[in-house]
């Protein structure tokens, strides 16, 4: 009985602490609202609720009864924020306040030390940041400060924050000399227009260019080499007047033949250079083509010889060709390759079918190959084997140090699914540094080349009916992959439209699923498109609804044609498409306009039955903003978004 008591007693306790707290936490939030001179988004937060987590107020985020994070992002905000109003609630750890109206000196953000992530990009903030504003917020992994107006130096306490990530200072009006980049953990970073000069420092050459373009005064790498400074020649004594005239008749002489020997001199050496360039030229052009595999021959220590396996078909039902042995003179002389690794560890070829055809590690590494590209989860090579199969190879170096059994086991898991719009691989090659994975080529190539690449060669041919096809296509393929992949926190974990494969009926084909467990925690968050989510920007959290999230952006991309900017990690470029339909969608229209053409890509509108089809369009529209709305719990399910597409029909 006493037990009991002293439960119901910790338990109201707990109670009235909770409520409390809440109270605290509510009356601080309401301080912030007050201190805003326009706030109609947050007429929602009432005085009168109990809690504004549990009222769920407007950009409001909780965890476990507690506001943790602040998103005020697209919310036309302006006035001051009060400081002391959000340290009464020590639980924030991310404030967002992105696109709004804010103006004057940069408040007082560093008393909130336990902050992580801090946006402020879009505002119109003013003046110099102390240089050592931020050496007190030693939690900040990200910061944007982007497209405002701060002015003077870069301070330099951003670039000694110990966690940090990301950060963005693009689009202001900083000036100055770079300040030396101390944490080693940041992965994105972007400096561009601004009116910085100097030399970049060492620890930036691993960003890219763009990161730094928009500074005319600054060189280095990865920009431009500093000009070095120009040494003045050295002062020369002026002859005496007879030793000029007496030697003046020598000199003539001397200057005739000298400048005679030196344009011959001039003459070789160009002679020899063009020689030099021409050899030159000649050698890359006949290895241009054998790239990675070239190097993995060496590696491999497999003497050319052949290790004969099979291809098999792919499973949708293309057309085979005959089995064909590859070098079959070298095996006569040399034998096959066995199937136990080589002394260097390379491994052989694993294949996970025999259907088409046949070929070997040492073909494949002798293969003609082409650079396809360096995506997410590595490099991408184009090989065409002898037998005239077409593969493609992708190196992936970021896969866990995992064992051969764990990885040998993932992939033949992959090799079993049989779905009309997944597209599995053919062999494998496993090495503890990185691994190889073959699939087959697609002459189509992906979704997002067709799209936004050579516009006028699929011009035409992705039509309404093509377009919503390869839509039900990927929802379809998604939903099985998570009903095959339920487990995973992340099924998909990678999907955008250049990992979606085009056959040559347009039928689409989803790859690079299901590699989440596999790949390095560090390199998922900024290679993987799940990462990209409102969810794990704001809270570093990821879910199935993530990969919701990913289908959405790829719907309104497909009926729109624009590129997403959601794909970019500078945050430049290409349009904002959720935002950009959302309002369209949300927007009153006048009756007898067609708005709907301002939202949809011109190409979808070229057919007779365009202007009747439109109605569909706009409901594909509003699956994927639904698809896409910055809360998960908002979010459609996968199994409602098939619903809803199918309802979907070709007038």
């Amino acid at each position: 009985m006493a037990a009991g008591s002293l439960l119901f007693l910790f338990t109201v306790t707990l109670s009235l602490f909770t409520r409390a707290f809440s109270l605290v936490e509510n009356s601080a939030l309401l301080k912030l609202k007050a201190s805003f001179d326009r706030s109609d988004a947050l007429n929602s937060w009432r005085p009168t609720s109990v809690n504004a987590c549990v009222d769920k107020w407007v950009g409001v985020i909780c965890s476990n009864g507690v506001v943790t994070s602040l998103n005020f992002k697209d919310m036309a905000l302006s006035g001051t924020i009060d400081i002391d109003a959000l340290r009464e609630i020590p639980s924030l750890r991310i404030i967002n306040f992105a696109n709004n109206s804010f103006s004057g000196p940069i408040p007082g953000f560093n008393e909130l030390g336990a902050l992580k992530a801090l946006y402020l990009s879009r505002n119109k903030f003013t003046g110099e940041i102390p240089k050592d504003y931020f050496s007190g917020m030693s939690s900040l992994k990200k910061l944007w400060l982007n497209n405002n107006e701060f002015t003077g130096k870069i301070p330099e306490s951003i670039m000694k924050l110990p966690h940090l990530i990301e950060a963005h200072l693009e689009g202001n009006q900083f000036s100055g000399p770079i300040p030396q980049l101390k944490s080693s953990s940041v992965t994105s970073i972007d400096i561009s227009d601004n009116n910085l000069e100097g030399e970049i420092p060492d620890g930036f050459s691993k960003f890219g260019a763009d990161a730094f373009e928009g500074n005319d005064k600054i060189c280095g790498k990865p920009l431009n080499p500093c000009k070095k400074p120009e040494e003045k020649p050295a002062p020369q004594l002026p002859k005496t007047a007879s030793a000029s005239s007496s030697s003046s008749h020598h000199e003539q002489s001397k200057e005739s033949g000298g400048n005679s020997s030196n344009n011959l001199v001039i003459a070789v050496i160009v002679i020899a250079l063009l020689i030099l360039f021409i050899v030159v030229a000649i050698i890359y052009a006949k290895r241009k083509e054998r790239t990675y595999f070239s190097v993995l021959e060496k590696e491999s220590n497999v003497d050319n010889r052949v290790l004969e396996v099979h291809v098999p078909e792919s499973n949708n039902n293309r057309s085979s060709s005959s089995k064909k042995s590859i070098g079959a003179s070298s095996q006569k002389s040399e034998g096959s390759m066995s199937r136990k690794s080589s002394k260097s560890g390379m491994g052989d070829l694993v294949m996970l079918n025999e259907e088409k055809g046949s070929f070997g590690l040492a073909d494949l590494m002798k293969a003609a190959a082409e650079v396809l590209g360096n995506g997410g989860m590595g490099s991408a090579y184009k090989a065409a084997m002898a037998n005239g199969l077409t593969v493609v190879v992708k190196r992936m170096r970021e896969i866990n140090k995992m064992s051969k059994e764990t990885f040998d086991s993932e992939m033949k898991r992959l090799s079993t699914l049989s779905h009309p719009n997944i597209l599995t691989p053919l062999a494998y090659h496993y090495r503890r540094e990185e691994k190889l994975v073959v699939s087959e080529y697609m002459p189509k190539g992906s979704l997002l080349y067709l799209l936004h690449g050579d516009r006028g060669i699929c011009h035409g041919q992705l039509n309404w009916p093509t377009r919503l096809n390869i839509i039900k296509g990927i929802a379809s393929g998604l939903n099985f992959i998570h009903a095959e992949f339920a487990s995973y926190e992340l099924p998909h974990g990678n999907l955008k439209s250049s990992n979606v494969l085009l056959t040559e009926q347009y039928q689409p084909l989803l790859n690079d699923f299901a590699f989440h467990p596999l790949t390095n925690p560090e390199h998922a968050t900024h290679s993987m498109f799940a990462f990209k989510s409102p969810e794990y920007i704001q809270d570093q959290k990821i879910s199935k609804k993530s990969d919701v999230y990913c289908l959405g952006i790829m719907i309104l991309e497909i009926i729109t044609g624009k590129f997403p900017s959601q794909y970019l990690t500078t945050g430049k470029g290409g349009i904002d498409v959720v935002d950009w339909v959302r309002a369209a969608l949300m927007k009153d229209h006048p009756e007898g306009k067609e708005w709907e053409k301002d939202l949809i890509d011109p190409d979808l509108l070229l057919g007779d039955t365009a202007t009747e089809s439109m109605g569909m369009m706009v409901k594909l529209l509003q699956i994927g903003v639904d698809c896409a709305q910055a809360e998960p719990e908002k979010r459609l399910d996968i199994g409602e978004v098939i619903n809803r597409i199918e309802q979907v029909q070709i007038k």
